[in-house]
């Protein structure tokens, strides 16, 4: 497909490096085409490869501006880190399929700052073996319902103009009927797939906050209007689509500001059009709090908020507060239309029962969302 990627996006990468034993892939060509060929330099060796440790702030900020297009050599379909808690939190059986690390935006919260510790962003150019791996599982699995993200160590479409690899993805997902595939993003990058559609297999789905925090907090990702304006694209070209208001973020106005997004969500979309909502509170691992107080100083309202330790060994709101914002955003969208789907993302038991009088496993329409599937 001839789609051209936006100016800004092939700007932001200040170099380009591809792994020799990956330059006639798919990928590899079309970067060279795509970016300047100053920028271009094919390596035998991952660059800064001696950064395999904690980075320090500038190294993972710099990190954002390096890619690397090179082979992933380790399994690339999994569990959801969420099934690991699984004892601690109600886990809804996500899997996930990494096909690169890193991501090009930059929120205060973001987890990868506890997580890697590479000086380069990476796009894996094997995607066919990834394929391949899908198929082998669906060999004996294709009749249980796997939910499967491409947004776990990536944003899912941030990088897609570049790569296309959704383009791939969605017609191989249309052989498993029982499968569905989402892409999880805070882009607003969807016409290169558009024609692919229609598809109610594949969910495009969207990290949404109020626009306060979007200012504040989730930086160089697509503004609130941006992301709705692609999501209805998407709805129109028969997509399914999805949104996950996680994580909700305390700030004196939150009450306010939640109350206009999800008002907001309900006066463009309806029930039957969304698939899913999730919903889910700030946390974060208690050794990243440095990394971020040191990337984006005392004013954010994720360095500055008062956290203690929970569940999965994170760092949480206090659980009234917790309960407090998860109950006040889900009646609204009950008390709307009770047809919302909505569950609580890695959340435990008893924030399930006090924020929702329920568990998953007692309503309905979330059974398939949590029932044990078989492991991979």
């Amino acid at each position: 497909m001839e789609f051209q990627p936006q100016t800004k996006l092939i700007d932001s990468f200040e170099k380009v490096y591809i792994d020799q034993a990956s330059e006639n892939s798919e990928v590899a060509k079309r970067c060279i085409s795509l970016f300047p060929e100053d920028k271009i330099e094919v390596v035998n060796q991952e660059p800064f490869s001696n950064l395999k440790r904690t980075l320090t702030a500038e190294e993972f900020d710099q990190s954002k501006k390096i890619l690397f297009v090179t082979e992933f050599k380790g399994q690339f379909f999994k569990r959801c880190p969420g099934a690991s808690q699984s004892k601690a939190i109600n886990c809804c059986n996500y899997h996930v399929l990494n096909l690169g690390s890193q991501c090009n935006m930059n929120c205060s919260y973001c987890y990868l700052q506890s997580y890697l510790n590479s000086g380069v962003s990476k796009i894996y150019s094997n995607i066919d073996q990834a394929l391949i791996e899908l198929d082998m599982m669906a060999a004996q699995n294709a009749h249980h319902p796997f939910r499967v993200g491409t947004g776990e160590i990536i944003d899912s479409l941030s990088l897609d103009q570049i790569t296309l690899f959704s383009r791939k993805l969605i017609p191989f997902f249309k052989k498993y009927p029982k499968w569905t595939l989402e892409f999880k993003t805070k882009s607003d990058h969807v016409d290169q797939f558009l024609d692919l559609g229609p598809s109610k297999q594949t969910v495009v789905s969207w990290s949404l906050n109020c626009n306060e925090i979007i200012e504040s907090e989730e930086h160089k990702t697509a503004r609130l209007e941006q992301r709705l304006l692609a999501a209805e694209k998407c709805v129109k070209a028969g997509f399914s689509i999805a949104f996950h208001l996680d994580p909700l973020i305390w700030h004196p106005e939150w009450k306010k500001n939640y109350s206009a997004l999800v008002s907001e969500i309900m006066d463009r979309f309806t029930p039957e059009q969304v698939n899913v909502i999730s919903m889910g509170t700030l946390r974060f691992q208690p050794e990243q709090r440095h990394m971020m107080k040191q990337r984006f100083g005392l004013q954010s309202f994720v360095t500055s908020a008062e956290m203690f330790p929970s569940e999965g060994s994170k760092l949480r709101y206090d659980a009234s507060l917790r309960h407090e914002m998860l109950r006040s955003l889900y009646n609204q969208f009950k008390n709307h239309n009770s047809q919302w789907r909505i569950f609580l993302c890695m959340e435990t038991p008893e924030t399930w029962i006090s924020a929702l009088d329920s568990q998953p496993m007692k309503k309905d329409e979330l059974k398939e969302l949590f029932r044990a599937l078989p492991k991979v």
